[in-house]
């Protein structure tokens, strides 16, 4: 474990995220608030602090798999341990554990928040709620890694480790280049969506904070009717960005290539396949509930693209449809987006791949000894790739299961306690009953939202880094 380079990077990210810090800055300036001085003050010691760790390099910058991993998982930590200064010194969120709560629900694009009237807030933490919702989207490292002076080698194994999705490649050679294609395309993609929010009425302060959290999938609103009090036109656009933030980026690069057959994977088709079938099923089950099929299919459309990209913006209190209809959002929690893009869930790939290796097994029972690979788009899926979706699988089903006994001490009802779990680590934000669209997450114990950001953290960084964390030998040298 080399230690010293470990800390060095941190120290890059205490720089960072006081650079992050300028936006809230700026739009406090702009608003005339005095949450600018926390935000300064915070910003002023992560710089310091950074500096002060920086100072002096290290001889070995040699970085290995476990480094990589622990790298990640620590950055994450620490970006949100300070990230949630401003919240609790303003007071804005008095107790540190729920300003923790928050800022994690921001950075990992979860949506979950503790605040039962977000209106309330100062537009600068709003702000800064959404921010960080962009800054996670297509996470830290990646940014970062743009700018940082380490080698590709160093900067593949932390790309492999907080990217989402059972593998990750490089667009192009340097890793730095492909950091740079992945934030240029992603930036875009927000600055079209927010030019079409404008059109549609919204000021500047709502068109950006929806973009970040829309581009993020993350979901926080500055208002605590979330989207339900918008246009037509402005829940399209969001419906339509939501979607399009869910696919892997890879194909966006593709096309702008002009490789748009290789764009449109069986990935990308399933996903969208299991969207429209969703939406379909949902929009006659809720139809007797509206004025018209066309208010059901746009609450539908747009509450569907919601949850499976697992941003959990929200038109309508979802949690009053039908029991087939909740089934169905319950189900594509699980699923959510692709692979490589900004959203969270399993993932399409891991779906897949999951189906293909029960099918081989099943013609193996009949055929003990055929001989048969698993293949996606006619690419073999190497057994390196099928076992760790595997231990993935089983990684996630005893996380799940033992967050959902813990949160149980706090002795909630069966729904609330599985769908918490289900949206927190699936990275959502909106579950069912207790922790619905129009509810919160606040009446949680301390204890129980300690489990509930450790689901986050390990939602969005694919659960390896946060769990090898645990691992004693992980720490030596």
């Amino acid at each position: 474990m080399n230690y010293k380079m470990i800390i060095h990077i941190l120290g890059w990210i205490l720089i960072f995220e006081a650079l992050f810090m300028t936006v809230p800055m700026v739009t406090a300036i702009v608003y005339g608030e005095s949450a600018v001085w926390y935000f300064l003050g915070t910003a002023l010691f992560c710089a310091a602090a950074g500096l002060l760790i920086r100072l002096k390099k290290p001889k070995n910058t040699t970085l290995y798999t476990r480094d990589g991993f622990v790298i990640v998982a620590m950055s994450w930590i620490v970006l949100s341990i300070f990230g949630a200064m401003p919240f609790f010194l303003s007071g804005t969120i008095p107790n540190f554990m729920d300003a923790l709560f928050e800022t994690v629900s921001g950075f990992t694009t979860t949506g979950a928040s503790i605040l039962s009237d977000v209106e309330a807030l100062p537009k600068a933490m709003l702000m800064w709620r959404s921010f960080t919702h962009w800054v996670g989207g297509m996470g830290v490292l990646v940014f970062i890694m743009a700018f940082l002076p380490l080698s590709g080698g160093q900067n593949m194994t932390m790309m492999k480790a907080e990217s989402t999705g059972p593998n990750v490649s490089k667009l192009v050679p340097r890793v730095k280049t492909t950091a740079f294609i992945l934030y240029s395309i992603y930036f875009v993609l927000t600055l079209i969506e927010f030019i079409l929010l404008l059109c549609g009425g919204m000021t500047v302060f709502e068109a950006l904070n929806t973009s970040f959290a829309t581009a993020g999938t993350g979901g926080f609103g500055f208002l605590n009717t979330s989207m339900g009090s918008f246009s037509p036109y402005i829940q399209i656009v969001i419906t339509v960005f939501m979607l399009l933030f869910s696919v892997n980026f890879n194909c966006y690069y593709l096309i702008l290539l002009g490789k748009f057959r290789d764009a449109i994977t069986t990935e990308v088709k399933t996903f969208f396949i299991i969207v429209a079938s969703a939406i379909t099923i949902i929009t006659i089950n809720i139809s007797h509930m509206f004025e018209s099929v066309w208010e059901a299919l746009l609450h539908s459309s747009f509450t569907v693209s919601s949850i499976i990209s697992t941003t959990g913006f929200g038109t309508v209190d979802f949690n009053l449809w039908p029991e087939l209809s909740k089934v169905i959002l319950v189900l594509i929690m699980f699923i959510g987006a692709c692979a490589g893009s900004t959203g969270g869930g399993i993932k399409i790939s891991r779906i897949l791949i999951l189906f293909k290796s029960l099918g081989k097994e099943l013609e193996l029972l009949v055929h003990p000894h055929m001989i048969k690979k698993i293949k996606i788009d006619s690419h073999p899926v190497e057994h390196d790739t099928v076992r760790s979706v595997n231990v993935y699988m089983v990684s996630y089903v005893m996380v799940f299961a033992a967050s959902v006994v813990l949160v149980s001490f706090d002795n909630c009802d069966f729904t609330t306690n599985v769908t918490a779990v289900i949206a927190t680590l699936n990275n959502i934000g909106p579950g069912l009953e207790m922790v619905g669209p129009t509810s919160n997450f606040g009446f949680f114990s301390g204890f129980s939202k300690l489990v509930l950001i450790f689901d986050m953290l390990a939602g969005r960084l694919e659960l390896f880094p946060m769990l090898l964390l645990f691992k004693p030998s992980v720490w030596k040298k």
